[in-house]
């Protein structure tokens, strides 16, 4: 199906109304507007348009940045530990890419991170050791690389 066929075009190749298209999308996943009709106001395009084309036109991210690296934590219920945990991952210069914590049980939570490891990440091994290290870390386990 010719319809289903994908292309890599540049920015400057693309007609306005797709730019356009695309950032009405951004503003609304940014929840900084909250209506299709605020966003294609705010960036001046019908709502047909946005309409005609919402499902056709994405964002490309290219993933050579650095390797992905998924682990989880297990932590007591501290104000402020998992602050700390981000700090240290802040200080190894990677970049988190998602976090999902537990509902404490028995003063208890479990932690998922997706971290992005970039060419200016320190060494992940100390930077695991530095989180391990952490007064109410209890266990950490890598479950993941890519």
């Amino acid at each position: 199906m010719d319809d289903e066929k994908y292309y890599i075009v540049k920015k400057k190749a693309l007609p306005e109304v797709l730019l356009k298209v695309v950032e009405a999308k951004r503003l609304l996943d940014s929840e900084r507007v909250m209506t299709i009709q605020e966003a294609t106001d705010a960036v001046d395009i019908s709502r047909s348009s946005f309409y005609k084309y919402k499902d056709d036109i994405f964002p490309f991210h290219e993933n050579n940045r650095g390797k992905t690296i998924t682990f989880m934590l297990q932590m007591d219920d501290i104000p402020g530990l998992l602050s700390m945990v981000l700090n240290q991952i802040a200080k190894s210069n990677a970049n988190v890419l998602t976090i999902h914590q537990t509902i404490p049980i028995g003063g208890i939570a479990s932690l998922t991170l997706g971290i992005e490891i970039l060419p200016q990440t320190l060494e992940l091994s100390q930077m695991l050791e530095s989180i391990e290290a952490l007064d109410g870390i209890h266990y950490l386990k890598i479950l993941g690389r890519e």
